[in-house]
């Protein structure tokens, strides 16, 4: 079953009754040399996947082909009558019905994929839900070796950038403390159904066994990487003492105490410098509360 052709994907959703929804960011994909692809740099026969939303299954197929097992995790109940037709040929494949936001994924590995060397997420997210899915994933810290996922062209570059570069925010500084990332591929907006109306890219999120940098308190360094960039155009001191209340005589001294300007803006700012501000600002626990 070709599952990239379109006529043979309307036909089963014909068949099945399914529409697409527009609220949950449906764009299924039917370039057949992307999923192949994808699949390719993410699994091999030793490996186990978490898919998260696999559509109608076009990359679960050639996950399938390539990993020794896939769990696919699916919020649209309609589908429950198309996947298993999609995926009839796979004794491999195991879809699960829920919100990969609920769900206990560590349990979900620990039951599933007690025999496989390694694991991998792998996911074609719906635009709207690009960041707070990485990073819930992030943040929960699986026991998995990688997060691939196709999105939004532009949320890729700001995904992968560097550190104190312009392109970076608070959401750079995050995902580089878990884990590397890097774009494997662009991917035209006509590689999907229905059309979309952006472009799109395939990151890889190879997680960190440890930080690249060390901070007294995560919770505390991770809210003052929300202040920094709370308002870009505005210096960290501004933006910070705005967002957090923080005297701005004492973000100063901080900022002396560290070797930086008082006048430097956030996205100026590399990972080790921010960690070694958030360090200075929060020597105790009861500091900036």
């Amino acid at each position: 079953m070709n599952l990239a052709d379109f006529k043979t994907i309307e036909q089963i959703l014909l068949k099945n009754g399914f529409s697409f929804k527009k609220s949950l960011g449906q764009n299924f994909l039917t370039d057949e040399t992307v999923c192949p692809r994808m699949a390719e740099s993410v699994c091999d026969s030793d490996t186990g996947v978490i898919e998260i939303g696999p559509g109608i299954g076009v990359l679960t197929a050639e996950l399938g082909k390539r990993a020794k097992r896939v769990v696919a995790i699916e919020l649209d109940e309609r589908l429950r009558t198309v996947l298993p037709v999609t995926l009839k040929d796979f004794n491999n494949i195991e879809v699960i019905f829920g919100d990969e936001m609920k769900l206990d994924l560590s349990e979900i590995i620990k039951q599933k994929f007690n025999d496989c060397k390694r694991v991998c997420i792998c996911a074609n997210l719906p635009y709207y839900i690009t960041s707070p899915l990485i990073m819930h994933l992030l943040e929960s810290k699986l026991p998995v070796e990688s997060i691939t996922v196709m999105v939004q062209k532009e949320a890729a570059q700001r995904l992968c950038a560097k550190v104190g570069t312009r392109e970076s925010g608070a959401v750079t500084v995050a995902v580089s403390y878990y884990a590397q990332a890097e774009i494997l591929f662009h991917v035209g907006r006509n590689s999907f159904y229905p059309a979309p109306n952006v472009d799109s890219a395939v990151i890889k999120l190879t997680v960190r066994n440890t930080p690249p940098v060390s901070v007294n308190n995560e919770k505390k360094f991770f809210s003052l990487i929300k202040a920094c960039f709370a308002q870009r155009r505005k210096t960290l001191v501004n933006t910070v003492s705005n967002t957090l209340g923080i005297d701005k005589e004492a973000l100063k001294a901080a900022l002396k105490a560290v070797g930086l300007s008082e006048t430097v803006r956030s996205e100026q700012l590399t990972m080790e410098q921010l960690a070694k501000l958030s360090n200075e600002l929060y020597k105790s626990s009861k500091q900036y509360i």
